[in-house]
């Protein structure tokens, strides 16, 4: 029998499924779709958008020629995208590889020691650059860690004014995020040119500034900085960090804040995306930087051991008072920029700089008397006054696009791929025929004064050699777990089947290699991919017109947040601002809400988990000339269909609010029931999660927002574009990516959707009804049903035993299981989601650790084991553990083969004992400890 695709990435085969059905009760999917969802939100019409299902090998084959459609033509653009060299090594042990790609955010830090590792240096390398104290472990691109920048400013600063100054040579995009960003919490840009070490008059909070600049110009901002300290603010740079191994870092000159992209360290164009941001500060503001930051603590033998420190997540626990709402980072791609840095060294790195400035120097030197600056790294700007285009037109003759500043200027930026044959060919466009040997000498000054060491731990010295990265990549990806050795029944995060067949078409040239401001013409098969995309995604969710330029969840909830804002604003309802939020949903909505300029009022649940609807009539009567809208996971973040979904939609609506869905939960309604025809006016979708897009050690992912036909004006736009209200630096964000989801809807089909979305659905129930006796399931729906997630509620447990969720989770390691999502969204609670693709064999065995583990439980509750030694409060065990003196009242075989030496499942061995946490708060240290660490 021939197998479809859809049989591939659904787990349990016709045998197991039916096994399962019959544990849950009932005979057949459309049977368990009837009973677990409300009937009267269920769609039946169909997903009529999407095409028949197809083969692995069509939907590659379809690929290939929409990649070849693409021009893959020489860029010489800039404005912080550059072509990159990606060394082998990294592409195929990395990049391409499961152990990496498929890995999930490391809150189990135990088994995640390796990509904590490869993030460590990351935030080593960033800071190093920089002349920084420390950095965190990636943003999500350029632009949006200057916004993050801006409000770290406003934080940080104790002006009272709500001005930030930015420079007029900033990059387009990255102004156009920034003026999203800052009207709606009330923030001031005033643009000025700063070269001259002028500052504008007034008071203002922050100044923000970059180099080199859009111009390609260098600015040595030491002035400028003393300058804002002196009247109280504080400064911000944006800096390239192939351009800082030879130029003095900001930091050094007196910089608060650092931010930037490490695009060009070995991570393709994409078309915009994905690319590792940056944002590095001064000690003096480490609690004031958002986003994940991976600091160094000690285990329980007192070893050195990673984790994720301080306000990580910060947004679950301050919510509406979160400083940010960053969830989803840009890990794997951080990661391969790391280990770049990591392979060329600090040598290898300026050899590549000096490489690329020389280039420039020669085109400058070729242009002579039309260069407008003299400094500059890697971007000439040329003054031909009326033929702008006619430069631009020939050099695309040439295959080669450069960028149109405007009628009379042209921008020429080299990187690493840069050749003398396009440097000449550039020359010939400006009708300038000299070969580079017949050049005059640069009439340019040098750029080179930094003076300081940078990237000299061994982790930056020790893997120059193929041999020697390949072997430091397999030991780091050795100590994770990821989901080519485990599933990863992660409650709220959907870690699915990434098929290597979806992965597959993402390094192409075709779609790795295009600049995302090159010429339209030149990208009609990315254009396609995402029309599809598009188009297939307002079918599945029901709604009129999606976008897919926000680069992760997040950014996605403030896209919609955004649109209803605006909308409410073009109607006169300028009081409408406040946001219903119930007390049950996921951190970042309400984070969100607040940058989107929105007042957070928290609804009520009930004791089952729905939301009170009687608290919902109450608020909204309190608010309604204010009401803007409410924010409803649905399912619920308790793992519900909640059956007043309807009645809820029009309450809000009736007072004149939007309803925001968020689909962080979608993989529980995808070809059952559409947001957009229940009630819903905008939604967020995570691809990285019902769509295949791998989490990458947290990141990347893609978020795109849909609408109501009523606010597709609103969605973000062309960030080139000034008022576009962009919230990403690229267009059509991490666009090279989406062929991911492009090839796995193409290869389900719609009925594949559906058998995926009630297989997932099925396997949830399966666990709860046999773990239900053991755990008590905390949250049911009509029917006793749960949707595609399950919430075991370990706190009478934990009040009787002393054991607790976190016990739990770290035994599960020596179990070999990554642990589920812990006291999310209730404290003393494990949510567990064991998605469509894992078979029956594999449900089976994560069951039976669990029971197991209830029968370790016992035993401490029986007196045998005390609550402060035994086998789950030494838990995750380590090979070294064993060795030497065991004073311990369990065995060893009992610490690291519970289930007996002859258990078929392969022993997992973590890489570190239970890790201090608040070791590693009070001693916080961020970047790549010296190797006295770990001989002590």
């Amino acid at each position: 029998m021939t197998r479809s695709f859809a049989d591939r990435h659904i787990g349990p085969d016709r045998a197991e499924l039916d096994r399962i059905l019959d544990v849950v009760g009932v005979s057949s999917l459309d049977e368990l779709a009837a009973v677990a969802l409300p009937a009267g939100i269920q769609d039946g019409g169909g997903l009529t958008e999407l095409p028949a299902a197809a083969t692995e090998h069509e939907v590659l084959a379809e690929l290939a020629e929409l990649a070849q459609s693409n021009t893959v033509a020489t860029s010489m653009i800039g404005l912080g995208y550059y072509d990159t060299l990606t060394p082998p090594v990294l592409v195929r042990n990395l990049l391409e590889n499961p152990a990496w790609y498929t890995a999930y955010t490391p809150y189990q830090p135990e088994i995640s020691q390796g990509r904590l590792e490869a993030l460590l240096n990351f935030q080593t390398m960033v800071a190093d650059l920089t002349g920084m104290d420390l950095a965190n472990a990636s943003m999500l691109d350029e632009a949006t860690a200057a916004a993050e920048a801006m409000t770290l400013l406003r934080r940080a600063s104790k002006a009272k004014s709500a001005r930030l100054v930015i420079d007029a040579d900033l990059f387009p995009q990255t102004k156009t995020v920034l003026y999203t960003r800052a009207a709606p919490v009330g923030l001031e840009i005033v643009e000025a040119d700063l070269s001259a070490g002028e500052l504008p008059e007034g008071e203002f909070f922050g100044v923000l500034a970059q180099t080199p600049g859009a111009s390609g110009r260098i600015v040595d901002w030491t002035g400028v900085i003393a300058a804002a300290h002196e009247r109280g603010a504080l400064v911000a740079i944006g800096a390239d960090l192939l351009a800082l191994t030879l130029i003095t870092p900001p930091g050094e000159q007196g910089a608060d804040v650092c931010f930037g992209t490490t695009q060009r360290f070995g991570v393709p164009l994409g078309f915009g995306g994905p690319h590792a941001g940056y944002l590095a500060v001064r000690q003096t503001q480490a609690r004031q930087l958002p986003g994940r930051l991976v600091g160094v603590s000690v285990d329980a033998d007192g070893d050195v051991a990673y984790r994720l420190a301080l306000q990580t997540r910060e947004q679950h626990i301050r919510r509406e008072k979160a400083t940010s709402n960053i969830c989803t980072a840009q890990v794997l791609l951080a990661i391969v920029a790391a280990m770049y840095a990591a392979y060329h060294g600090a040598d290898g790195l300026r050899a590549i700089a000096r490489r690329v400035h020389g280039y420039a120097k020669s085109i400058a030197a070729g242009l002579d008397s039309v260069v407008v600056h003299d400094h500059f790294f890697d971007t000439v700007l040329a003054h031909v006054p009326g033929s702008a285009d006619a430069v631009v037109a020939k050099a695309k003759s040439h295959g080669i696009n450069l960028r149109l500043v405007d009628a009379d200027h042209v921008a020429i930026a080299c990187d690493e791929a840069t050749t003398e044959a396009h440097v000449l060919a550039v020359l010939q466009s400006f009708g300038t025929e000299a070969s580079l040997e017949q050049a005059p000498p640069a009439p340019v000054p040098a750029i080179e004064n930094r003076t300081s060491e940078f990237l000299t731990h061994p982790a930056f010295t020790k893997y120059h050699t193929e041999t020697a990265m390949l072997r430091y990549l397999r030991s780091l990806s050795d100590k994770d777990i990821a989901l080519d050795r485990s599933m990863i029944p992660l409650g709220s995060c959907t870690m699915k089947l990434n098929a290597t067949a979806e992965m597959e078409a993402i390094t192409w040239p075709g779609f790795a290699r295009v600049h995302p401001y090159a010429p339209v013409q030149d990208a009609p098969g990315l254009l396609r991919v995402i029309a599809d995309l598009e188009r297939w995604l307002s079918d599945i969710t029901g709604y009129a017109a999606v976008s897919l330029q926000p680069n992760a969840g997040s950014q996605g909830e403030y896209a919609g947040l955004l649109a209803i804002r605006r909308y409410h604003l073009d109607r006169g309802d300028i009081h409408r601002d406040t946001c219903l939020i119930p007390s049950s949903a996921h951190g970042t909505n309400a984070a969100s809400a607040v940058m989107a300029g929105l007042r957070v009022e928290v609804v009520r649940c009930r004791a089952n988990g729905d939301v009170d609807l009687d608290d919902l009539r109450a608020k909204i009567a309190d608010h309604a000339e204010r009401l803007a809208c409410i924010m409803i996971t649905y399912p619920s973040t308790h793992g519900v269909y909640e059956h007043e979904i309807a009645e809820l939609c029009a309450l809000v609506h009736d007072a004149g609010g939007q309803v925001y869905v968020d689909g962080a939960n979608l993989n529980a309604l995808v070809g059952l029931a559409r947001p957009g025809r229940f009630g819903g006016d905008v939604s967020h979708l995570n691809l990285h999660k019902t769509f295949c897009i791998p989490h990458g050690g947290g990141g990347p992912g893609v978020g795109p927002v849909a609408v109501r036909e009523h606010l597709a004006r609103y969605l973000p736009g062309n960030p080139l574009e000034a008022g576009s209200h962009a919230v990403s630096a690229a267009q059509y964000g991490s666009a090279s990516i989406l062929p991911i989801t492009w090839a796995y809807i193409r290869m389900m089909g719609a009925g594949g959707l559906r058998r995926a979305t009630l297989s997932a659905i099925a396997s949830a129930n399966y666990i709860a009804r046999r773990l239900g006796e053991y755990f008590p399931v905390l949250y049911t729906g009509e029917h006793g049903m749960v949707a595609h997630e399950c919430i075991l509620d370990l706190r009478e447990i934990t009040k009787q035993t002393g054991v607790t969720v976190d016990d739990v989770a770290k035994r599960l390691a020596d179990y070999g299981f990554h642990a589920p999502t812990m006291s999310f969204p209730v404290a003393g609670t494990l949510m567990v989601e064991p998605t469509e693709s894992e078979n029956l064999a594999e449900l089976d065995d994560f069951i039976e650790a669990m029971i197991a583990i209830r029968a370790e439980i016992d035993q401490v509750a029986a007196g045998v084991w005390p609550v402060t030694d035994n086998p789950l409060r030494g838990a995750p065990h380590t090979a070294a553990s064993l060795v030497g003196e065991w004073e311990h009242p369990y065995s060893r075989e009992q610490a690291v083969y519970p289930r007996g030496l002859g258990h078929a499942r392969a022993k997992v061995w973590p890489a570190v004992r239970r890790i201090d946490g608040a070791h590693g708060d009070r001693n916080l240290v961020c970047s790549c400890p010296p190797l006295a660490a770990y001989s002590e």
